[in-house]
């Protein structure tokens, strides 16, 4: 998944959405209210670290630790 996957669409919640971004738990190109949620799960800023680890280590195709579970 690329940032040109993006079709106005959030890929979680699939909402229509002007602004994205992408998860930090895999390769969705989310919207800002799912990305919010996201920022409320307790493992958040373990997944976060997770990807800034891979990016220091040269990996910029880190798939994220996985979809979070509810």
């Amino acid at each position: 998944m690329t940032m040109r996957d993006w079709d106005g669409n959030c890929q979680r919640c699939f909402k229509e959405s002007c602004s994205h971004t992408m998860s930090m738990y895999s390769t969705l190109l989310i919207c800002l209210d799912c990305e919010k949620q996201e920022r409320k799960r307790g493992d958040y800023e373990a997944a976060r670290a997770a990807d800034i680890a891979a990016i220091r280590a040269g990996d910029y195709s880190f798939k994220g630790v996985g979809e979070p579970k509810d």
